[in-house]
């Protein structure tokens, strides 16, 4: 009777150390409890494929909660709507995403928040919401996929127009341009012998000698131009003081037509006024005439000097 009475009481021990055990770990594996964790929606509209419920949710790669729901969502076929369940403590703010990350090779997917300003405002549920809406970036694999789908829609409109390029008419054209070409090529190789090389060549240098000697020569036209101001301005002047003579004669020439035709005519008046300004006048001519001589005689003797004379003779005392 007693035995029996001992190994109930062991069973019964046994049994409660199993509960306790199983309440321990329970206890273990959901240390957060319900009221301090809170749900919140994302919307995806990629695939989600390797996404499992009670898969990790990480916040800047540290685990804050658990997916607790997966499902298509019944508003829009398109999106997949996931519940997840994170600590309250977890900053969700108006800027914070969420986008599915690979876990290794493995090919289970987590869902990574991140973003999330410290200035922004809370996320907060809105009308119509069962839960706040975290926004979503699209993950690597969508780019990747999207990249490779642009790709393959301009690698086929490539194809296409390469196509459309390479074809009969076009490669008619092509054949007939290659033809002329080579046909151009060919003359131009007899056009252009070694013979018309060399006297190319030879046109080149002496094109290359000729302007060589424009270059020299403008200095000395300039020199002569400037000279030729000079000399012109001295001509200049001296008709200009033969002018004025030729004006005073005038002048004095209507002063005795006006007195011959008044009666009043003194030749010896009048010869005291004329005689010199005619005398000037004649000078000056004679003067003119001096110079005139002096340029054709300097001509006739050097005429190179006009144009490249680059330094002033000097004169003797007493030579002019």
């Amino acid at each position: 009777m007693n035995n029996r009475v001992n190994y109930s009481f062991v069973g019964f021990l046994v049994l409660i150390g199993i509960i306790l055990m199983f309440g321990f770990t329970y206890w273990l594996l959901d240390s957060s409890p319900n009221s301090q964790q809170k749900k919140y929606t994302i919307y995806f509209d990629e695939s989600v494929l390797g996404l499992n419920l009670d898969a990790p949710v990480k916040y800047r790669g540290i685990r804050v909660g658990k997916v607790s729901n997966l499902q298509i969502n019944t508003q829009n076929s398109e999106q997949i709507e996931v519940t997840i369940s994170i600590l309250k403590t977890t900053p969700i703010k108006m800027d914070t995403v969420a986008k599915l990350t690979a876990q290794g090779i493995t090919g289970l997917t987590y869902i990574n928040l991140s973003n999330g300003s410290r200035k922004s405002p809370p996320l907060e549920i809105r009308k119509g919401e069962k839960y706040p809406v975290i926004k979503t970036l699209p993950s690597f694999f969508e780019n990747l996929e999207s990249s490779f789908s642009s790709m393959s829609s301009k690698f086929s409109s490539t194809l296409g127009k390469t196509e459309e390029l390479l074809g009969d008419d076009n490669q008619k054209q092509m054949a007939l341009l290659l033809r002329r070409t080579a046909s151009m090529m060919r003359r131009m190789e007899i056009l252009l012998d070694n013979k018309t090389i060399v006297h190319l060549q030879n046109s080149a240098k002496n094109l290359d000698e000729f302007t060589t000697k424009i270059n020299t020569t403008i200095p000395l036209v300039n020199k002569f131009v400037d000279k030729s101001i000079g000399w012109e301005d001295n001509v200049s002047h001296s008709l200009n003081s033969v002018m004025q003579s030729y004006k005073g004669i005038k002048s004095t020439m209507d002063v005795i037509k006006s007195a011959v035709s008044g009666g009043e005519f003194n030749i010896k008046d009048i010869s005291a006024e004329v005689v010199p300004t005619i005398n000037g006048a004649f000078l000056e001519m004679q003067e003119l005439m001096v110079k005139f001589e002096d340029v054709l005689e300097q001509y006739n003797k050097s005429p190179s000097d006009i144009f490249y004379k680059t330094q002033e003779i000097k004169k003797a005392p007493g030579e002019k």
